[in-house]
């Protein structure tokens, strides 16, 4: 008899078992079930905050460098205050990027500051004020979704027009349209010219809840001092990003005067240090769920073994006879192990049904959980590989029996 008609007897023959004993086999199942949508819903959790995370973190660009003063994470407290301590990022050294950068597509500064607006009667508090100039459009992913957006004639002139977000534009403005009226920040008075498309939120802050207005009305009429938070560089190519970042880290040590031996007294943060910082954590939460999954499936696969010594107990005689008649060790271990594979991937499909209902519920209720096809092979291998294991002591010693022994068994 060749393997192939071992797998299918010991199949048959596992089938035929489980079904005699309907009502023990579901309960040794129950582990399994507990372990299988344990796995099931904390891989679907992983896999749908990651693609929430990857969506919101994609407007800040894969192919944008933010110049700054301070390193985006990573930090101890003495880098922090050593960082504190370099020099402010300025207007002219952000105006010197957008002249001699090469391999840069736009260039444009940026100062920031939280602040309360009004319209007539109405007001709006906590809302982000931001400085900048017209390629602040390339450089940030935003889209202008009624009127327009600044232009290099707002800068030069210091305009005080605006461009809000659809949350400034709902709150103020009601269902009114909000081009060509005034709103006032800071007590001045500024120009709506333009409304944003809607974006939504970005750790768990609304990056609709905004207002851009010309740097140089900013710095005069917002801002109480000359220098810039940071500023953003779009390469001009995704290919060489690389060297794009090179360029930048050379030419702006050369504006801030370092001499060679000076380390980089401002850093490039990037998109990717967001991701890799979060996939970080979530590594973390993985862990941790993994330990308690595999409590879980211990606590099931044990369950697994003792019923599988209890059936070979009971088939002792059984397995007495097939060995009597030429059936091999080989062949029994199979046949257990096999029952015992049975066993648990009855339960992990039973534990992918729950988990398949309590992932729409998370989806609908709470946030973008996704069932992905890897996590529903992986839980099925899992669950399969608990029974094997589980099952092979039984097997072993059904394999190992002596038949006459067997035989005399009652």
């Amino acid at each position: 008899m060749n393997l192939f008609s071992e797998l299918r007897e010991g199949l048959g023959i596992s089938l035929d078992a489980l079904r005699a004993n309907k009502l023990r086999s579901a309960l040794a199942t129950l582990g399994i079930v507990m372990g299988i949508v344990t796995v099931t819903l904390m891989g679907a959790a992983i896999n749908g905050l990651n693609q929430a995370f990857i969506r919101n973190v994609s407007s800040l660009g894969a192919d944008v460098f933010y110049v700054s003063r301070f390193k985006w994470f990573n930090n101890s407290y003495q880098d922090w205050l050593s960082m504190r301590r370099r020099p402010p990022i300025t207007l002219a050294q952000a105006e010197t990027l957008a002249r001699r950068l090469t391999l840069a597509q736009a260039v444009a500064p940026e100062a920031s500051i939280e602040a309360s607006v009004q319209f007539g009667t109405r007001s709006a508090g906590g809302v982000d004020i931001i400085g900048t100039t017209e390629a602040y459009l390339q450089t940030s992913g935003v889209d202008v979704a009624d009127g327009r957006f600044l232009t290099a004639g707002d800068g030069e002139s210091a305009q005080p027009v605006c461009v809000i977000g659809s949350d400034v534009a709902t709150n103020l403005f009601r269902d009114e349209s909000p081009l060509g009226r005034r709103l006032r920040i800071a007590e001045h008075s500024f120009l709506v010219v333009g409304v944003l498309q809607k974006q939504g939120l970005m750790f768990g802050n609304s990056l609709d809840n905004r207002i851009i207005v010309p740097l140089q009305a900013f710095l005069r009429e917002v801002w109480s001092q000359p220098d810039i938070d940071e500023i953003l560089v779009k390469a001009a190519d995704t290919a060489h990003l690389d060297e794009a970042r090179e360029e930048l880290r050379q030419v702006m040590r050369h504006v801030r005067h370092l001499r060679p031996e000076q380390p980089d007294d401002f850093s490039i943060n990037q998109q990717e240090q967001i991701v890799a910082w979060f996939h970080a954590q979530t590594a973390v939460i993985a862990l941790v769920g993994l330990c308690v999954t595999s409590l879980a499936l211990l606590v099931g696969g044990i369950g697994i073994m003792n019923i599988m010594f209890v059936s070979v107990a009971e088939r002792t005689r059984e397995i007495g006879v097939r060995k009597a008649i030429g059936a091999r060790r080989r062949t029994i271990l199979l046949q257990f192990l096999m029952e015992a594979a049975t066993i648990c991937f009855g339960g992990g499909m039973i534990g992918l049904g729950i988990a398949w209902g309590a992932t729409r519920l998370v989806r609908y209720w709470l946030f973008p959980a996704s069932l992905s096809p890897v996590i529903v092979l992986l839980a099925m291998l899992v669950s399969v590989m608990t029974g094997v294991i589980s099952g092979f002591l039984p097997a072993w010693r059904a394999a190992r029996m002596d038949p006459v022994e067997a035989l005399r068994s009652e």
